[in-house]
């Protein structure tokens, strides 16, 4: 699988438009050089990342292939996976032993919006053979790669959570009446089990992320505030449920947060927590330092409200 569709174009790295002509490309990679040059004060990894962007772009052949598609790859994608298609069907699944129950489509509504974006994008009449090949989705505008990060963010989530147990059970993309930018007003994921009932969003920014009085914050974020509205969508699925909700977690792409694990608070009862992806299952089994637990009796009395109650989007 190639890595995040939020990861920089050369042009975004060198600072210019996809269209910018050869004397400005020229022009920005060393005023980038300049600015990233160790000797100068410079980040190493920035510098080096500017000369791999030039690499790529540079010279006027490099660039027509990488305009093609013919060589826009990552490392990930050169092992032979060059494309964000549609993941495999639960009856494909190897495992025999009895996994969580789950409901709904993770990312459904991500990789919808996704395909209605893209194709915008390309033109009336233009045909896109695979609409999730890396190639095409690194030369498209970054709000249309976000849509396509997001959707891998749930699926990746999903995966993590199907390997729970018949003691957990999931519900993806459920519909709320809680506002929400840019899609239909979902929460990701509601996952019960034998230590809560917990609110999930999946996300992937493309960049990393801090904690500030229980928020989160980071230049990629523009303002948004997701450990708010995810409290406010818990809240909508809890109201209509008639249940509450132990934990609030958001999960974020390995390295983007400054630590595995960190608890931000609480909302409404329900400790809030940033998690990246490869903690999430243990952090599930064991549950968030101070929520509470819920017995066998009333995971069944909680499951059976939602299953009453819950809608998708």
């Amino acid at each position: 699988m190639p890595d995040s569709p939020l990861q920089a174009t050369p042009y975004e790295v060198l600072g210019v438009a996809a269209d910018a002509s050869t004397s400005e490309l020229r022009a920005a990679y060393r005023r980038k050089l300049r600015e990233t040059h160790p000797d100068t004060g410079g980040d190493p990894d920035r510098f080096h990342e500017v000369q791999a962007a030039w690499e790529r772009v540079g010279t006027a052949e490099a660039r027509a292939a990488y305009d093609r598609g013919g060589t826009a790859r990552t490392t990930a994608a050169d092992d032979g996976a060059g494309s964000w298609s549609m993941p495999r069907t639960q009856g494909e699944r190897r495992d025999t032993r009895p996994g969580t129950r789950s409901h709904g489509h993770p990312g459904g509504v991500s990789r919808v919006r996704y395909l209605e974006l893209i194709r915008e994008w390309a033109g009336r009449g233009v045909e896109l053979p695979d609409p999730f090949d890396a190639d095409l989705v690194r030369r498209a505008p970054r709000e249309i790669r976000h849509v396509l990060a997001d959707a891998l963010a749930e699926e990746a989530t999903a995966r993590t959570v199907s390997t729970l147990g018949i003691a957990w059970t999931a519900w993806h993309d459920v519909a709320t009446d809680a506002a929400g930018p840019g899609l239909p007003a979902k929460l990701d994921h509601v996952v019960l089990g034998p230590t809560g009932l917990f609110a999930i969003q999946s996300e992937d920014w493309g960049a990393p992320v801090r904690i500030r009085r229980g928020e989160l914050i980071g230049e990629a974020l523009a303002g948004e505030k997701p450990m708010r509205a995810l409290g406010l969508r818990a809240k909508a699925v809890g109201r209509a449920a008639h249940v509450k909700f132990t934990c609030l977690l958001i999960v974020v792409p390995d390295g983007d947060s400054d630590e595995d694990l960190q608890v931000l608070g609480s909302i409404r009862g329900a400790v809030t927590a940033i998690v990246q992806r490869s903690r999430l299952a243990g952090v599930l089994r064991s549950g968030l330092p101070g929520s509470a637990l819920i017995g066998g009796a009333e995971v069944m009395e909680v499951r059976t409200r939602l299953q009453q109650s819950v809608r998708f989007a």
